[in-house]
């Protein structure tokens, strides 16, 4: 299961501020604390800061590439802030994200290309975030056949096919669901990729519902997650659902979690 972690974004209040203060002695503590709880990317996100945003992008990837070797996610839909903070980045980077949006595929499709990142592709159009199973597959399709026209490999694409809140909308993890199962059966190599805070908005004891909903993902072919790698339970919900999934050869990822009390 490949981990992108979400903590440093500036959506969260501590974050937000700390990078508005240019603390970099925060932000190294985040970054440190996300690659030892087992993340294999960090995700860094300055989208709150309107007209400031590549600025800050910049100098997120800058600070947390100087306390860990881990390849970083770029988060923006913003194609000029990905463009400065590529500029930064030490090694390969994930971008996320892109979209079928004309505007949005034309200015992060040539970056892509350039830096040969790997790319999240989000499943919304022109028309707006797709919702049922049919619409979230259609997009993805179109979107993968685009990228691998373009010479995107496809172990380099991940579809992320939107998690909107159970609270308002009981069907939206169904279709997910659904979708991250029928995008692995069509497309061999394709990636699946999710967020989890979406899905327990508005509801009490939000962790239990992100780790059952991560756990239901796994068993429909979902292998990469945006998540909070610093959630022990969450965390232990992921590495036992990976030896029952027979994605743990003989247990021993499990194993060894229990050793270093991981699961506990």
């Amino acid at each position: 299961m490949l981990i992108v972690a979400e903590r440093i974004n500036a959506s969260r209040k501590s974050i937000g501020e700390a990078i508005k203060a240019k603390d970099a002695d925060f932000i190294r503590v985040e970054a440190k604390a996300q690659a030892a709880a087992g993340a294999n990317y960090l995700d860094v996100n300055a989208g709150t800061f309107v007209g400031q945003e590549a600025e800050y992008l910049c100098w997120l990837a800058e600070v947390v590439q100087g306390v860990t070797d881990l390849p970083l996610c770029l988060d923006s839909p913003d194609a000029a802030a990905i463009a400065a903070a590529l500029k930064k980045v030490k090694g390969r980077a994930m971008v996320n994200s892109i979209t079928l949006e004309k505007r949005r595929l034309e200015g992060m499709l040539p970056l892509v290309k350039k830096y040969k990142t790997k790319i999240v592709a989000l499943c919304q159009s022109d028309k707006g975030m797709a919702n049922t199973i049919n619409e979230k597959v259609s997009i993805a399709r179109q979107i993968v056949e685009i990228l691998t026209k373009e010479g995107v490999a496809l172990d380099d694409i991940y579809i992320d096919p939107l998690i909107y809140p159970i609270a308002t909308d009981t069907q939206s993890a169904v279709a997910a669901l659904g979708a991250i199962e029928e995008i692995r059966q069509l497309f061999p190599g394709v990636h699946t990729i999710a967020g989890l805070t979406n899905i327990s908005f508005g509801l009490p004891v939000r962790k239990l519902i992100n780790r059952t909903f991560l756990v239901a993902a796994m068993a429909h072919g979902l292998d990469s997650a945006i998540i909070d790698p610093t959630d022990r339970e969450l965390m232990a919900s992921l590495i036992a659902a990976e030896a029952i999934l027979a994605r743990d050869k003989f247990c021993a990822g499990y194993i060894t979690a229990y050793r270093k009390g991981k699961l506990s």
